[in-house]
């Protein structure tokens, strides 16, 4: 017998003993992994050789009404992927809620200071002004020196 008849020969026997629920040398879950344990060959025999067992061993777990486990773990990823984009979307809206909210504190606050300063200059001349900070004029390149 050729290696790769011995080979799908193991495979096919692996996919009964899976199905049946007795597995001999592996965990017995749905999966092309466990089947390539329990029939001893490498999983690339099962994704490259015999892509035919590989679909057939799905098709009989389909047939069965169950789903096989790498489906179940994929719905279950997506099933998570999507409660985080909720979650990641309610994030998004409460922080342009916060933005907003910022925006309209710093300019209100901007406008209070405008105010002031027009007060301040509309005061009696014997009031002294704070002096503001110095800004660099576009020319320089940074603060002034020996500040």
């Amino acid at each position: 017998m050729s290696p790769a008849a011995d080979e799908r020969n193991r495979i096919c026997a692996a996919m009964d003993r899976i199905l049946r629920g007795t597995p001999q040398r592996s965990n017995g879950a749905l999966t092309i992994v466990a089947l390539a344990t329990e029939a001893d060959v490498p999983r690339n025999a099962l994704t490259q050789r015999h892509l035919d067992l590989k679909n057939e061993f799905y098709e009989k777990v389909r047939a069965r009404g169950e789903m096989p486990d790498s489906e179940k773990r994929l719905r279950r990823q997506l099933v998570k992927a999507k409660e985080l984009r909720a979650e990641a979307l309610k994030e998004i809206d409460r922080l342009k809620a916060d933005n907003e909210a910022l925006v309209g504190a710093l300019h209100q606050v901007v406008m209070e200071n405008r105010q002031l300063r027009l007060q301040l200059t509309e005061q009696p001349s014997n009031l002294r002004v704070l002096p503001t900070q110095p800004r660099p004029s576009a020319h320089q390149g940074g603060p002034p020196a020996g500040g």
